[in-house]
């Protein structure tokens, strides 16, 4: 059975004293939950989220990891680099990074590998277009961007690893799949990680969904057998929300 991951990426919002307010919020709130829980924030709030979140089942990830280990790459952060600040999990290849910084599914393999050579977790993120879906190449795109993220990673490692899928015509935009397309679509990728690295890695390796996964739909999305947890954007900024989704099961 794989355990549920729910994941909140704050993308670029909240200060360190914001953050600690949040996290505190969360601690007692999430205490309980029968998934694991991360919290995805931009790196001047790692010090703060790790103290409020210490003890507790929250866990620490990042949004974004440089592949070079060090090196004349102004303003980026190395995988040693997260690490030392307590950070677990991190986000890679999120379609804004893809769209707005000029990523590629060359360079998130490179970031991939760099940070589970560090012992993190990466939470790689692939999805389909609007019109990619509508032409009818959601199943090749999604597929392709997996088998690529995952270049180069033993079967052990990408056991380990957490793939999202995020439709981007549904991020930011109220927008979301049906339960039924997230589940099939998400069914497309792991037969095509089954595919290339076989049947155990595909059943061990975990596939959220994100979206705008929120409290209204989360339960209905959950319920789907391929689906083992979400990316959430909106919902985690707030601990109501977060909350709401995070114990989709209560």
């Amino acid at each position: 059975m794989r355990k549920p991951i729910i994941a909140g990426n704050w993308k670029m919002n909240k200060t360190p004293e914001e953050a600690r307010e949040l996290v505190a919020a969360l601690v007692p709130a999430v205490k309980d939950a029968d998934c694991d829980v991360v919290v995805c924030v931009p790196a001047t709030d790692f010090a703060a989220v790790k103290e409020a979140a210490q003890g507790s089942n929250i866990h620490l990830g990042a949004q974004n990891v440089h592949f070079a280990r060090s090196g004349a790459y102004t303003g980026e952060l190395s995988a040693d680099m997260l690490k030392a600040c307590g950070v677990e999990y991190v986000v890679i290849g999120h379609s804004e990074r893809r769209q707005y910084f000029g990523e590629t599914d060359k360079t998130v393999n490179l970031r991939v590998r760099a940070a589970v050579e560090a012992g993190l977790i990466p939470i790689i993120c692939v999805g389909e277009l609007k019109d990619e879906r509508e032409s009818g190449y959601t199943d090749t795109i999604v597929e392709y961007q997996t088998l690529m993220a995952l270049h180069g990673l033993t079967d052990e490692q990408i056991k380990n690893a957490v793939i999202a899928y995020e439709p981007v015509w549904a991020i930011g935009t109220g927008l979301t799949a049906t339960d039924e397309q997230a589940n099939e679509t998400i069914g497309v990728i792991r037969k095509a990680v089954a595919r290339k690295y076989g049947q155990e890695v595909a059943d061990a390796v975990r596939v959220q969904y994100g979206g705008s996964m929120n409290p209204k739909n989360v339960k209905g999305l959950m319920a789907q057998p391929e689906i083992d947890g979400g990316l959430i954007g909106g919902a985690s900024l707030k601990a109501p929300d977060f909350t709401q989704v995070v114990l989709y099961n209560k």
